[in-house]
Formats: C-alpha cells, sequence, structure tokens
C-alpha cells in the first residue's frame, strides 16, 4: 500500500472512472465501507447523526447513512446546505431524516446521538474554515464540550452521559491532507476510514493526532490503475510477514545467526543489554556482547542467552586497542550492531575513528603519538547507532568509509548532526529528507519517531504506521538497533530488515501501550512485548 498526494489519488480516481469504475460506483464502495466499519468497531450504536457537506464526501456519508439505515439504525443526516442528488434521494427514500438549518435542533442530535459520522468536507478542504461548515463544527465542539471533571477518582463520576463515539469519512473535517494541518475546529476522530490508499496528511501532526484509529477501504479501483511509482509504502503486516526469513523446525543455532553487538560503558550499561536483549529477541541464533571488560557482571543477569568479549577500557569506556581484538570476530558474524551507550568521551571517539579509518584530531594535532599504520578491519553488514553516528558526524567523508548497505538508524538530533540540517527541517519533511540522505551516502537509513520512516538509496521509502509517546524514553532506540542487527545477521536484506525490525518495535509499543499506558510503559517493557509481537504479527497476517 501506498500513501499518497490529493493529486495523485484524484489522478487515480480519474483512471479509474476512465477504466469502467464509475464514480458513482466507488462512492457506493465507499459509503458502505464506512458503513461496515462503523457497525463493525461500534455494534451498540442505535442513534447516528451524519453530518453531510456539498461534496463528494457528503455523497459518501450519505451513502454510509442509507446502509446504517437499512441495518436497523436511527438515522438522521444534517446538510450543510440542500441537495438533491442520487445519494440525498436515495437516502431519504431509506426513511433517513435529512435535516437542515431550521428544521432541528443540531445540538439535541449531538447530544442523543450514539455515532456521529463526519462527512462535511474531505481531501480538496484546506484550512481556515468559513462559513456554514465552520458554524456546524463550532456547534458541534460545544455540543459535544467535556463533562465536569472529578477532582479525585475516588469522588463518584458525573451523570452526565458518554460522548458519542465519531467517525471522519477519509478524514475529520478542517484538515489539509497534503500538509497534515488542521482548523482548531477539526473534531477529534475515534476511526477514521479513508479510501483505497491513506493520504500523505494522515501521518502529519496535528492531523494525525485527530484521527483516532484509521482504516483503509477498499473502493474497486482496477488493478491497472497503480500509484504513483515514487509514493512510499506503507508497512502492514502482510508485507512484514512476507519479508521475514524462513524459520525451519530442524534448524540449529547456527542456522539463525550470529551477530555481534559492540556496546555500553560505564554511564550506559543498559544501552549494552537492552540492546543485547533486542537481538535476543529478534530470533537470532548467538549473540555476543563486546563491551567495556569491568561490565560484565552488571550485564549478564540481565542477558545470560548472551555470549561476551571482554574489551580493552579506560574507567568503563571502550578504547582503541579494541579494535584488534575485534577484528577476527568481525569475519565470523553475519552482522554487527554499533554504537549505544558508548559515549562520546575520547577513548571512544578515538575507538571509532580507528574502526573506520578515520583521522583522530587529536593525533593530527600531535597530542596522542600515532600508532603503527594498520588498516581497518573488514567490517560486516552493519548496523549504526547512537554515539557512533555522532562521533561518525564530526568527520569529512565518513559516509565513504562505511561498508556497503550499512543500515544507519539516527533520531532527528543525530540526524541532524549528520546531515547539517536542523532537526526542525528535519521533522518537516521526514520521507524526502530520508531519501535524500539515503541516497547521498549510500545507506539504508531509518529515521527514528512517530512514523518512523525507512528509506535506500534506490529511492524506495516506507512508513511506519506508529506513533506513541511512551517509545519516547531512553533505551527504546538501543532495543530497535538489536532487533535490527538480529534479523540482519538471519540474513535479510538491509532495507527490508531495517523496516521488519521498525515494525516489530512499534508494534510491540503499541501492544505495552494498551496494557500500561504511555507514561507508565518503559524499555523493558517493551522488550517483554516483542513475542507477542511475534505472535499477533503472524495472526493479523493470516487474516
Amino acid at each position: 500500500m501506498r500513501i499518497l498526494t490529493v493529486e495523485a489519488m484524484r489522478r487515480m480516481e480519474m483512471e479509474a472512472d476512465r477504466a469502467g469504475q464509475s464514480y458513482r460506483a466507488m462512492m457506493e464502495a465507499a459509503g458502505q465501507a464506512v458503513a461496515e466499519a462503523a457497525l463493525t468497531r461500534y455494534p451498540r450504536a442505535r442513534r447516528v447523526l451524519v453530518l453531510v457537506g456539498p461534496g463528494n464526501n457528503g455523497g459518501d456519508a450519505l451513502v454510509a447513512a442509507r446502509y446504517l439505515r437499512d441495518r436497523g439504525l436511527e438515522v438522521a443526516a444534517w446538510l450543510s446546505r440542500q441537495r438533491d442528488d442520487e445519494m440525498s434521494r436515495a437516502a431519504r427514500a431509506r426513511g433517513v431524516a435529512l435535516l437542515t438549518e431550521g428544521e432541528g435542533d443540531l445540538g439535541a442530535l449531538v447530544r442523543t446521538a450514539d455515532l456521529i459520522l463526519d462527512g462535511l468536507l474531505g481531501t480538496g478542504a484546506r484550512p481556515p474554515l468559513r462559513g456554514t461548515i465552520a458554524a456546524i463544527l463550532e456547534r458541534l465542539s460545544q455540543a459535544l464540550a467535556a463533562p465536569p471533571q472529578r477532582l479525585h477518582p475516588l469522588t463518584p463520576r458525573p451523570s452526565a452521559p458518554s460522548r458519542p463515539r465519531i467517525v471522519a469519512v477519509d478524514g475529520p473535517s478542517g484538515m489539509d491532507f497534503d500538509s497534515g494541518e488542521v482548523d482548531p475546529l477539526t473534531p477529534r476522530a475515534d476511526l477514521t476510514v479513508t479510501f483505497a490508499h491513506p493520504k500523505q496528511g494522515h501521518f502529519r501532526f496535528p492531523a494525525a493526532d485527530r484521527l483516532g484509529e484509521l482504516l483503509v477501504a477498499d473502493i474497486g479501483i482496477p488493478p491497472q490503475v497503480e500509484p504513483p511509482a515514487d509514493a512510499p509504502f506503507v508497512a502492514d503486516a502482510e508485507s512484514i510477514r512476507a519479508m521475514l526469513p524462513p524459520r525451519p523446525e530442524q534448524g540449529h543455532k547456527g542456522s539463525f545467526g550470529r551477530l555481534l553487538v559492540v556496546a555500553g560503558s560505564a554511564n550506559y550499561t543498559g544501552a549494552a543489554a537492552l540492546t543485547t536483549r533486542g537481538a535476543l529477541r529478534s530470533g537470532t541464533g548467538i549473540v555476543t556482547l563486546a563491551l567495556p571488560g569491568s561490565l560484565h557482571g552488571a550485564v549478564l543477569s540481565l542477558v545470560p542467552e548472551a555470549t561476551f568479549l571482554h574489551l580493552p577500557h579506560a574507567l568503563g569506556v571502550v578504547t582503541e586497542e579494541a579494535v584488534e581484538l575485534l577484528r577476527p570476530l568481525f569475519a565470523e558474524v553475519q552482522a554487527a550492531v554499533i554504537g549505544p551507550g558508548l559515549t562520546q568521551e575520547a577513548e571512544a571517539v578515538v575507538f571509532i575513528e580507528k574502526l573506520f579509518g578515520l583521522e583522530t584530531a587529536s593525533r593530527a594535532a600531535g597530542l596522542i603519538p600515532r600508532p603503527t599504520a594498520q588498516k581497518p578491519p573488514a567490517l560486516p553488514p552493519l548496523v549504526l547507532d547512537a554515539d557512533a553516528l555522532n562521533i561518525l558526524s564530526r568527520h569529512e567523508g565518513w559516509a565513504e568509509r562505511l561498508p556497503a548497505d550499512t543500515i544507519l538508524t539516527p533520531h532527528p538530533g543525530e540526524m541532524a548532526r549528520l546531515s547539517g540540517l536542523s532537526t526542525a527541517a528535519i521533522l518537516q519533511a521526514r520521507v524526502e529528507v530520508a531519501r535524500e540522505y539515503a541516497r547521498r551516502w549510500q545507506v539504508v537509513l531509518l529515521l527514528k519517531g512517530a512514523f518512523t520512516v525507512v528509506a535506500e538509496a534506490g529511492g524506495r521509502a516506507t512508513l511506519i504506521p506508529f506513533a506513541n509517546s511512551g517509545l519516547a524514553k531512553g533505551g527504546s532506540g538501543d532495543l530497535l538497533a538489536g532487533l535490527i542487527g538480529g534479523l540482519r545477521a538471519q540474513g535479510m536484506p538491509p532495507y527490508e530488515a531495517a523496516v521488519a525490525g521498525a515494525y516489530l518495535h512499534a508494534l510491540a509499543g503499541d501492544l505495552a501501550r494498551r496494557r500500561l499506558g504511555a507514561r507508565g510503559m518503559t524499555p523493558l517493557d517493551l522488550a517483554r512485548a516483542i513475542p507477542e509481537a511475534w505472535q499477533h504479527l503472524a495472526a493479523e497476517a493470516g487474516r
């Protein structure tokens, strides 16, 4: 599935109409899909208010109103202006009450409804809202005003009825489907049903925060009508499952790859443990954690399944002598994760510089003696995260030193240091930035954050459709790096490993949030949810 701009979706609908799937047929399919989704999510709803705008979005809503009425629900449609078209006549004939200003009390209809369908404005609208539509949404907002708040959780609950659920047709009215901007009156939906493909604005804030659950419904666009080749993908369970390597029952630990994790320092012991835990949860056969030797006792009980390599260190920070100790191991593993928790202390900086054959600034100034010249080691497929990225960003030409198919996993701040862009510019155009720098650096680039983006040098990009503030905690990214590295060690191509790892990580986060809430969940809770995420992924993909 692709993510489209409004214009790209409009062109697809035009091509579908020319190919024989008429606009009327697509509208019928869209309205039926909205009605079915509403009935499935809210089976106890009995009274429905449908807000109907003047355009095609309103037509979709009227079709949905007819289907809901046919299923025995009491349905009233509030029209922003009179309509006399096929959809309105069909709805009236089925018993849907069609009302306009002066023909009823909109506030009373809102307060007594179990379900509200928002079909006022569709993809062609742009904020700010004006006129009749703004007035309707203002009255909706007033009628939905929150009931009195309890001062203490043990005081009796207010007697006011719970508010109606809102189902948005394509998107909540007043959002910009390209930029994600919203009008202050844009309602907050519980469920959004969009058609054929999600739109760019569905994954941009603040609109993304108004959608509730997002469903994508088939409206019968013929298979020969294809989306633009450069449109980014959105990951789903079926596509992720198709990427995964086979896992034969007769396999042994050597069958599922060996991963090396180079991570941790005295101040960031947990980073080493979490990265290793993520790798172990990925299904990798053997995970070797290389860390400053003094940390072994602290980490062993957290990841007893791992094997260990004790690295030379200075006060718990890895030193450059570790490079030669790692050299033979690089030839034995299928992938390596380097960077979480290494710190940017001088010793760690020199270690990374020597690992990649970069000139050490302190040596160039004559402050540290130059060692005997020695070629950097041949490196396995890499996942570079955290401090490895921050140290590399200090050097010109760092990307040229990376082995082919390296995966970088920066958050926006790290991406700003690597690219020289501002964090604001990166957040404003996440897909475009990820694509451009994946091409420049010839890497697979995973740009973390709400709706993580994965891009490869050839231009392919995939968005991970999860936003979860519970993941915005130190250690979550370490776990992700380990997951991706583990999948890479099992033989997955770099782009697929990054996409699948990010999806699984986000899905586990969603499962943990449902149980514990975004505030209370920790990266350790996230790690514990990964096995459930694997099971959930298999179940969803099989549907």
